[in-house]
């Protein structure tokens, strides 16, 4: 983070304690504790959520699979981030540090991709505007949260595109009350720094205001160190050329930062206006090996995301409440975002996105009898997306894609860039019917108008049998579809040396080529759940799924000849709806609050996942889902003493992790013994599993009762590990980890 957004922050933090008193007498950082030690499991379970239906209800009520982490368990875990909430969560396979594009990848339930999976504020979408892919990192902080409901599985009949591995929604703490001030410092190894804080101001005549926000930066560990074989310094070739010889080759670095700010105001319990945007930095060789790319500072990776929305409750009817909500967001790419690599010869090559999203909903939910309830809406959303890779010089956003001028590198030939325009029309119903006290069903449809790709119907159904207070039966059936993102239509990126073919026809290499006749992909899933509750203190859950894709995205050869004037392309590239994808899981997760005798009390929590699933490409070509270990388990428990100390240490522990590799390795430069086989051995073709323990200490009521200061020690084993990652045959196919790390913060009420 530069020095000027240090200052702001500072002023801001300033500025906060002086205009914005304490807002509730007992303080969130001791009441947090002692609401957890008087609370019983029950009471958690019951906490309302609103994700899976809409309306509010309890886990009991909706026949989706969904979770709820609270404030108190937010916390006490340190999950600062959703990133760091998703790796803890049952069914979620995470590869730290492995896109360059997106930094983190992830699997849910062996969806893999942020694409894939809709993430909220409050409802409103926070992700890619026009879809696609982008971060989930620290840039996503939970200082704001006052829960985060998790729901699995296809929820597109509610919430359209993308909800295809299920919803997260980030609940906040505006507009639920006074809730008072805080500010949170930190520093640790690496040069890891962060601060976060959260005040408001609520006045007499119902108006509440809320304002938070945070920064982040870290140097991150200097794995060259580390991992001296995968990181040893190798000249730089272009075109079979050395370019930058081995003695002239620069350090590994690794750099990332990050700044959020949220801002909301609510009135009278009926309108609201907010505003979010997230950002985050890391460098674009990140998950490339020294034979790939250059590690340096100048070539970086910028989105930043703007969320806006204004929201209107009323009740046009004594049984129907409704709300109309107006929303706005741009996701852009710095335009100075380049890269630096073997595909760009080694010079600089930029590139630019850009993704915005205007739209205005209307729902309502009416009670229709006693024993059943209709949640029904309306939506109008108008998108437009510019994508352009592999240019010489940086995009100008004052200028329209085809009006940039430029030519590509080391030709005449115009260069081609591609920006689009679409709406959607929706219009969705669900019918909530409890038959007795023990049994209740759902029934939703959806219907999509897409301006490029024509109708899209997505059914919902689910059953809920609960014969006892032990036990609850849920089983739900659901489809969804996912829309191409503009990467995958627009994206056109590739490079050319200089040299012509005897009719003086330039050659690329490298080249993907756009596909502007994409279709949706199409997801069906099948779940059944068995939620266990043998005492008040320990609950048990079952969750068995199925899931098929059609019309999958991949990558194939493109047919497209022709496809930029004057110019022959060397095997390109292109995305097609080739592909069809299944898995079938099973998620065991468990949670047991207990209490040791005299001072101690303390929470267990845990899951195992089992998973299997295969990709066909349409070409003959069978694999395993990328990304995925077929077996995992994770653990935590926190310890509790007088609300004064509290211990929470977690172990993570996966089997073998299918990468993105098809193929065994050639360069002797990628780590060894990982695949020897082809694509169709893929139990030999992964990335080895792992166990790693972080640990996490809190003490509590310094200053007075002000302060709790936290020391959380990541890997605490130090155990050298790899993630999951690379496709193509010069990036990392197993991609190093951080070794120890730990981070010292305070948390100060004021």
């Amino acid at each position: 983070m530069d020095t000027d957004k240090k200052h702001c922050l500072a002023a801001a933090l300033a500025l906060c304690g002086l205009a914005c008193p304490p807002l509730w007498a007992q303080g969130q950082l001791e009441s947090d504790a002692q609401r957890l030690m008087g609370l019983s499991l029950q009471d958690l379970i019951a906490t309302p959520v609103v994700t899976a239906s809409r309306q509010i209800e309890t886990r009991d009520q909706t026949p989706a699979q969904i979770l709820v982490i609270t404030r108190e368990q937010i916390r006490e875990r340190r999950y600062r981030s959703l990133a760091d909430l998703m790796r803890d969560l049952p069914g979620v396979d995470w590869q730290g540090g492995t896109k360059s594009s997106q930094f983190n990848q992830f699997a849910v339930q062996g969806y893999v991709g942020p694409n894939k999976l809709l993430i909220l504020m409050d409802g409103v979408r926070i992700g890619a505007p026009a879809g696609g892919n982008f971060p989930v990192a620290d840039n996503l902080a939970l200082y704001m949260a006052r829960q985060v409901e998790v729901l699995y599985g296809p929820a597109a009949a509610l919430y359209g595109a993308d909800a295809v591995a299920g919803v997260i929604n980030i609940i906040t703490e505006a507009g639920q009350g006074p809730r008072g001030s805080w500010a949170s410092v930190g520093a640790g190894r690496f040069g890891g720094e962060e601060g976060a804080f959260m005040t408001g101001l609520d006045t007499a005549q119902g108006l509440q205001l809320s304002l938070g926000g945070h920064w982040q930066r870290a140097e991150r560990a200097p794995l060259a160190r580390y991992y001296p074989r995968e990181f040893a310094k190798v000249p730089a070739v272009g075109n079979g050329q050395t370019i930058i010889p081995v003695d002239q080759r620069e350090p590994y670095v690794g750099p990332t930062a990050s700044h959020s700010l949220y801002v909301r105001a609510d009135w009278d319990e009926r309108f609201t206006v907010g505003f979010f945007r997230h950002s985050f930095t890391h460098l674009t060789s990140t998950g490339d090996p020294p034979a790939m790319a250059r590690y340096q500072q100048s070539s970086e990776w910028q989105p930043t995301s703007d969320t806006f929305h204004g929201r209107w409750r009323f009740q046009p009817a004594p049984d129907v409440q409704a709300q109309l909500l107006v929303e706005h967001s741009r996701m852009e790419l710095d335009p100075k975002a380049r890269y630096n690599n073997t595909f760009s010869n080694y010079q600089d090559s930029f590139s630019y996105e850009l993704g915005k999203r205007t739209g205005l909903e209307q729902s309502l939910n009416w009670r229709i009898s006693e024993r059943q309830q209709l949640q029904a809406g309306l939506g109008w959303h108008q998108y437009h997306a510019e994508a352009a890779s592999s240019l010489a010089a940086p995009y100008r956003p004052g200028l329209a894609a085809q009006g940039q001028g430029q030519l590509y590198p080391n030709t005449p030939l115009p260069r081609q860039i591609h920006d689009d325009n679409f709406r959607n029309l929706s219009a969705y119903a669900q019918l909530q019917s409890q038959w007795s006290g023990a049994f209740s069903t759902s029934a939703g449809l959806r219907l999509d108008r897409h301006s490029h790709y024509g109708s899209s119907l997505n059914p919902r159904l689910g059953a809920v049998y609960k014969p006892r207070e032990q036990h609850v039966f849920k089983l739900q059936y659901g489809e969804a579809f996912r829309a191409p993102s503009p990467e995958e239509t627009l994206s056109a990126y590739g490079t050319f040396s200089g040299a012509q073919d005897a009719q003086g026809n330039y050659i690329g290499s490298n080249f993907r080529i756009p596909n502007f006749n994409l279709q949706p992909e199409k997801a069906r899933t099948l779940s059944a759940a068995w939620d266990w509750r043998p005492t008040p203190s320990l609950n048990l859950v079952t969750h068995l799924y199925h899931s098929r894709i059609s019309r999958l995205v991949v990558t194939q050869p493109s047919g497209n000849v022709g496809a930029i004037p004057g110019a022959v392309l060397i095997n390109p590239e292109t995305k097609g709806n080739a592909g069809r994808q299944q898995q079938s899981g099973l998620d065991l997760s468990a949670q047991w609050r207990f209490r040791l005798g005299g001072d101690w009390t303390g929470d267990l929590w845990g899951s195992a996942s089992w998973i299997h699933g295969r990709i066909d490409e349409g070409n003959g070509v069978d694999w395993a889902i990328p990304y995925v270990a077929s077996h995992k388990l994770k653990l935590g428990t926190t310890l509790r003493w007088r609300n004064q100390v509290s211990i929470t240490p977690q172990l993570y522990w996966t089997g073998n992790v299918t990468n993105g590799r098809k193929q065994g390795p050639t360069d002797p430069l990628l780590p060894q013994g990982a695949c020897q086989g082809a694509m169709t051995a893929p139990s030999r073709c992964s990335t080895p599993g792992y166990a790693l323990v972080d640990l996490h200490l809190g003490w509590h009521q310094l200053l007075d009762g002000r302060a709790t200061l936290w020391l959380d020690v990541y890997n605490l084993l130090d155990r050298r590990h790899y993630a999951a990652a690379g496709s193509g045959s010069r990036t990392f196919w197993d991609m190093p980890q951080q070794p120890r790390t730990w981070m010292l913060t305070l948390d100060w009420r004021y």
